[in-house]
């Protein structure tokens, strides 16, 4: 299977969702396209950090993931 798109956002809100679900027991990925763009030399904008997991994972993960956007 693959990684699938949990989360586009904010740095900070992308990392405490990432902590959120890696106390569940789900690896994440975290795509940082500012620092990304930054480092190339040209900027960027919008929702810049992506948080992934592996499409298996998506049922353990889910409850953790609902519970956050709720939250914010």
């Amino acid at each position: 299977m693959g990684l699938m798109k949990v989360f586009s956002g904010s740095e900070v809100l992308a990392l405490a969702l990432k902590e959120k679900i890696e106390a569940a027991g789900v690896d994440t990925v975290i795509k940082d396209n500012i620092q990304s763009a930054r480092l190339a030399g040209f900027g960027s904008s919008g929702s810049a950090v992506e948080l992934f997991i592996q499409e298996t994972d998506f049922a353990k993960a889910n409850p953790v993931i609902e519970e956050f956007r709720l939250n914010i």
